[in-house]
């Protein structure tokens, strides 16, 4: 299996069997190389490492977005976040560790966010 195919896979089980084609094809739009490279890179080289579980990359990913300003990864990742297994008392005390080192304007763009995605989500999740 090469790094995209490994990619595509780790991205369905994070966002869903239902989304996986959506996420795909909106980052095709942008670019076509732009997909195949968040695909193979992101998706088939770094969230398949060893070393922490997906929910501690996922709060990782989250407090470093958050503190970028990343609006548009910002949301994908808290999606992905709660599909595995974050909770969202994990996601808040992962947001306060942004506070303190990027600012708690950074942590309120994020839980504003946070409230959006939440707002979206079927009520069974």
């Amino acid at each position: 299996m090469d790094d995209y195919q490994r990619g595509f896979a780790q991205f369905r089980r994070m966002v869903g069997n239902q989304r996986i084609d959506a996420l795909v094809a909106r980052f095709r739009s942008v670019c076509p190389d732009f997909e195949r490279e968040v695909v193979s890179v992101v998706g088939g080289r770094m969230w398949t490492r060893g070393g922490i579980d997906l929910k501690t990359r996922s709060l990782c990913s989250i407090c470093v977005l958050a503190a970028l300003g990343r609006v548009n990864a910002l949301k994908l990742n808290f999606e992905m976040a709660i599909n595995n297994g974050a909770t969202t008392e994990e996601i808040f005390e992962a947001l306060f560790q942004v506070a303190v080192y990027a600012g708690f304007p950074a942590m309120w763009d994020a839980l504003v966010m946070l409230e959006q995605v939440l707002d979206e989500m079927p009520s069974s999740a």
